[in-house]
């Protein structure tokens, strides 16, 4: 698919089908999703098409009168050509083939679109290959159908109609494919083991701690990242802005220092195979001692938001990682009597949660002051005594440590301090090494 930027609007429509068991909330906001979907791509949806079934139509999704509706509607006359027709469930290929010689234009299912979007976000190498990955395992299976639309014509390679070397051009394609994802995955085993030794650098450290911020797309991560780590952020109102992992360091800096990671976000549905794809993306989430679980306050359907991250993390083994419920957004919500009656209920519902709005500053800093609490559960008070003789080492001291109260005297300082116990002892040792024991002075 290319739909590359233009003066014209791209116009599409969407199809979809309401089974008995799902609710009219839940179909609803999966088609709105749809459309955002859309609207990412730069596609203009005019007009959608509902039927409700007891099943799919095995052969073309749609029933025959619906499919001739959209037919219909495709074909008008009103000047607006319709290039694509977006359907809001994984079609199988036959189904996409059967619908698009149907209604006569191009048929792109919810997972065509997504993988496009994926696509067109990824930038970094380990992205590009991941998503390279689930668009060719997607194309796979479809190739026998996309030849049968571009009919006869290069069907068969080489000389006669036989195997051997007149393979198939689709038996040829699919080894080709199996072949290229085969050599990404080997690429991308090798940009992990780098990523972790990287990340093996970063934490070998001592004082460093990892915060991850998981959710749906569009829950307001980046924004919030920006907001707690002072660092530019990528931020754009639509799916899928972030794909590639972006690490910083919270801002103010504490002690033990935080590192906080972006991820990709989740959405209903979310291919199998791009949760397997992107499964390396979401290393920060597995290897992270907090998930910030990022959630749109004002969102009606947050709940379905919130089941849906749940479930990934849960694919992807990050669910017994403590999480941090944050409920963003907060400010979309009325006026301030109305955010404030959302925020009690939300509150009492999710205890330990926080409802707060990335953009006011003193939200944030609350949710600063949460993150740090928790990393420094686990820190020790103790005293060290720096004499002047050893002050080279007073940068040490307030490096590795939370300074609560420094004095003097005229044989050096004395610091009381908050830090891991092993740092603690560490510096101890540092400072007898350079030639001040504390003896009676006491540490």
């Amino acid at each position: 698919m290319q739909t590359e930027a233009r003066d014209t609007p791209i116009y599409a429509v969407i199809a979809a089908v309401q089974l008995p068991n799902v609710p009219d909330f839940e179909f609803d906001a999966s088609l709105t999703e749809l459309r955002e979907l859309a609207k990412t791509l730069g596609l203009q949806v005019i007009h959608s098409f509902v039927q409700k079934r007891s099943t799919f139509d095995t052969a073309a999704y749609l029933g025959a009168g619906k499919r001739q509706e959209v037919r219909d509607y495709v074909a008008g006359d009103d000047g607006r050509e319709i290039e694509f027709v977006l359907v809001d469930h994984e079609l199988s290929p036959s189904q996409a083939r059967n619908l698009e010689v149907e209604v006569g234009c191009e048929v792109m299912d919810r997972t065509m679109v997504i993988l496009e979007i994926f696509h067109r976000n990824a930038r970094s190498r380990a992205a590009k290959a991941q998503v390279e990955i689930a668009r060719l395992g997607y194309m796979a299976p479809r190739l026998r159908e996309m030849a049968k639309l571009a009919g006869s014509q290069g069907r068969q390679r080489g000389g006669g109609g036989g195997r051997g070397a007149g393979e198939s051009l689709t038996e040829l394609d699919r080894r080709k494919i199996r072949d290229r994802i085969a050599e990404l995955q080997q690429e991308i085993i090798a940009m992990d083991a780098e990523r972790k030794t990287q990340r093996a650098r970063r934490q070998g450290s001592r004082g460093l701690a990892s915060v991850a911020l998981v959710g749906y797309t569009n829950a307001g991560k980046s924004t919030l990242m920006r907001a707690l780590t002072g660092s530019e952020v990528l931020v754009a109102n639509k799916l899928f802005a972030t794909l590639d992992t972006t690490v910083r360091v919270l801002y103010p800096e504490s002690v033990p220092r935080v590192l906080v990671s972006d991820t990709v976000g989740f959405i209903k549905n979310l291919p199998h195979g791009l949760v397997a794809s992107f499964k390396s993306t979401l290393d920060e989430a597995l290897e992270a001692e907090l998930l910030l679980h990022v959630i749109d306050a004002s969102d009606p359907g947050f709940e379905r938001q919130l089941e849906v991250t749940d479930t990934v993390l849960a694919e992807i083994g990050a669910d017994e990682v403590p999480r941090l419920r944050v409920f963003n957004k907060i400010d979309h919500v009325g006026d301030a009597e109305a955010q404030a009656e959302h925020a009690a209920a939300l509150t009492a519902r999710y205890p330990g949660c926080i409802v707060m709005s990335a953009r006011r500053p003193d939200d944030v800093m609350r949710l600063h002051g949460t993150i740090v609490t928790f990393f420094q559960r686990d820190l020790v008070e103790g005293e060290l005594f720096l004499p002047w003789s050893a002050q080279q080492l007073r940068q040490a001291v307030f490096a590795n440590c939370q300074v609560l109260e420094e004095r003097a005297d005229e044989a050096g300082a004395f610091f009381h301090v908050r830090t891991e116990a092993d740092v603690l002892e560490k510096l101890r040792a540092q400072i007898g090494e350079a030639g001040s024991l504390r003896g009676d002075r006491g540490a």
